[in-house]
Parts: C-alpha cells; sequence; structure tokens
C-alpha cells in the first residue's frame, strides 16, 4: 500500500482542483532513468487505466500501474516546501540504493 501524508494530499487537492484538463488523480509511475537506474514520475491524469491499482486518500486518488505497484508498495509521499528544497519527497523501503542527488534509486 502506499500512503500520503496530509500535507502530499492537500497539495494534490490544490493541483487537481486547479487544472483545467479533467484530470481526477495523480497517476505515480517508475521508470528506467536516473544515475542509480530507476527514477519516479508524477502526472495528473484524467483516469485509471484498467489494470491500475486506485488507492483513495479521503477523495484524492492515486493511480499505480501493474509494473510500479510492487517497486512503491509501502512507499509514503509526502511534499516539503523549506528553504532547501520544495516538492514531493518519497520514503521507499524497497529502494536501495540512492543517488546523491535524491532523484533515482536502485530497486
Amino acid at each position: 500500500m502506499v500512503a500520503l501524508t496530509e500535507t502530499a494530499t492537500a497539495v494534490i487537492r490544490r493541483l487537481l482542483a486547479g487544472n483545467s484538463n479533467g484530470a481526477t488523480g495523480l497517476r505515480i509511475m517508475v521508470e528506467q532513468g536516473g544515475c542509480a537506474g530507476l527514477q519516479y514520475k508524477l502526472g495528473l491524469d484524467k483516469t485509471a487505466h484498467a489494470d491500475d491499482h486506485v488507492y483513495d486518500f479521503d477523495g484524492v486518488r492515486i493511480f499505480v500501474d501493474p509494473y510500479t505497484r510492487p517497486i512503491i508498495d509501502e512507499m509514503t509521499v509526502d511534499f516539503v516546501d523549506d528553504v532547501e528544497q520544495s516538492g514531493f519527497v518519497f520514503d521507499n523501503p524497497r529502494a536501495g540504493a540512492t543517488c546523491s542527488c535524491g532523484k533515482s534509486f536502485a530497486s
């Protein structure tokens, strides 16, 4: 199961409310790339695909494809906005090594 912090849920809710493309949820994907081999990709999406797993956090929907789901199982998504960084951060116990910039990981 993927978890969202209250802060991440509130940010995603604002993004969905402010979008003009009819998005109904946030898609979380893992793709090949980055220094360590895998990287997270996020994007607003209109609908879930037939084989997606859909998580619901108080009305905020997260879409996860079958490839990504086992890689991010038990991950917590947070949002930080401070002097050092601003954006979504991922606490993924399934991530082995991460690169020094923190943008990619190995499973």
